[in-house]
């Protein structure tokens, strides 16, 4: 009987995408009903239920193969941040660009250090130091959707987040020689296949993005048009990025980027997604969650909680020198380094390119980044809504942010709404 499905039954990606809506409402909803836990805890929570490490309802090679759902939510959220970077402020506030160089360093330094006392060869520590550099936007893309923050920190934070990741992206990029040096790889690989990926993603994005930009302004009369040219920028930069073997990861960066710098009046900069951008965090997270692997952790426990206390205690540390050499308040400049904490798309999506790379030797970076980043995905949103509230940026509006004693008077006075949903 052909006419019947194969068996077992194995969901396809439509499918898949269901699933991990439906299980993340499931998870938003327990959020809701308890206050102190955050959505995104819920979310990744019941992701973790439903993966190959709880019921394995969705299995690895399900999870696999539903990859491109996740892209494509790394692709929006990655170009929203992307958006957040504007070179002209960053010119003009040397305190954004010291602030990423020194913490990011710091981070890299600390990080490498930790692990080569744990015995990890040179290149796998460097490879692991570079990546955790990454800071996770979705984490404060999210929080600070749900807490309703706005302010200088927040702004600051994102401009500093995605300075994180190009950092994060050029130092991983720089490591590749290394790397393909040590696995006799010949001159050209060595040589120009790092350049390649790095000038060739950049080469996209500022094609597509000034392709976006001409028709945004051919077409600002008709701006119900624009959430698709959006769109659909996006989804063209990721799948001719793909095709080209360039980064999915950095393209979409480089396109929010260059977007916000060709605008001189806001056409598509400023445009809102809507609940539709909503759907694709849920995704996120509930596919971080089922992605968690309990095994890697439990091996490297330790180790794992060393390198987030070492990486923890460098980004605050770094953001807080920055901030008070440049005479930020205290608050603001101890709240900064706890909004850059969380790690996960941008760390996971350069795990998957080293394995994809270097599959000899990519398995204790694999396993202790994930293992990072399964922490990081817990301890992360919970720390962002504290810290937006301590700097009393939760529910700001535009008054209060102007007056900075207002703003941490409404802040005290005001119920907590950690495990709200967005409004």
């Amino acid at each position: 009987m052909g006419f019947l499905p194969l068996w077992p039954i194995e969901p396809n990606t439509l499918a898949v995408f269901g699933i991990l809506l439906l299980a993340g409402a499931l998870g938003g909803y327990l959020a809701h009903r308890w206050p102190w836990l955050p959505s995104i805890t819920g979310f990744m929570l019941v992701g973790l239920v439903i993966g190959p490490s709880g019921l394995n309802l969705l299995t690895a090679e399900v999870l696999s193969e539903a990859r491109v759902v996740v892209d494509i939510a790394l692709g929006l959220i990655l170009y929203r941040l992307g958006l957040s970077l504007d070179l002209g402020v960053i010119a003009r506030a040397p305190y954004l660009l010291v602030t990423a160089v020194l913490e990011s360093a710091a981070t890299f330094l600390a990080v490498y250090l930790t692990l080569s006392f744990f015995g990890f060869a040179a290149l796998p520590a460097a490879l692991i130091a570079a990546i955790s550099i990454s800071s996770s936007p979705a984490v404060l893309l999210h929080v600070a959707h749900e807490v309703n923050a706005s302010g200088p920190v927040t702004d600051s934070a994102q401009s500093l987040v995605a300075l994180n990741n190009v950092i994060a992206f050029l130092a991983f990029s720089a490591l590749l020689p290394s790397f393909h040096s040590a696995a006799d790889a010949p001159w050209q690989m060595i040589v120009l296949q790092p350049l390649y990926r790095l000038a060739g993603s950049i080469l996209l994005a500022t094609v597509a993005g000034h392709l976006l930009h001409y028709l945004a302004r051919k077409t600002k009369n008709a701006s119900q048009y624009h959430l698709a040219l959006v769109a659909g920028a996006i989804m063209f930069t990721l799948g001719a990025a793909e095709t080209l073997n360039l980064s999915t990861l950095f393209t979409p960066l480089v396109l929010g980027i260059v977007v916000k710098n060709l605008e001189h009046q806001d056409l598509v900069s400023d445009l809102d997604f809507g609940e539709a951008l909503e759907l694709f965090f849920i995704v996120l997270f509930v596919f971080a969650g089922a992605n968690m692997h309990l095994r890697e952790l439990l091996h490297y426990g330790w180790i794992a909680l060393s390198l987030v206390a070492a990486r923890s205690a460098a980004k605050w540390l770094g953001a807080f020198i920055g901030g008070v050499a440049f005479r930020r308040p205290l608050r603001q400049a101890a709240s900064t380094g706890l909004l850059l904490m969380p790690m996960a798309g941008l760390a996971i999506g350069l795990v998957q390119t080293s394995e994809r790379l270097f599959p000899a030797a990519a398995a204790p970076v694999t396993a202790l980044v994930l293992a990072a980043v399964a922490i990081f995905e817990f301890l992360g949103p919970p720390l962002v809504g504290w810290a937006l509230r301590v700097v009393g940026e939760a529910g700001a509006d535009v008054e209060s942010v102007a007056s900075p004693a207002a703003a941490l008077a409404e802040a005290r006075l005001a119920p907590k709404e950690t495990g709200s949903p967005p409004s």
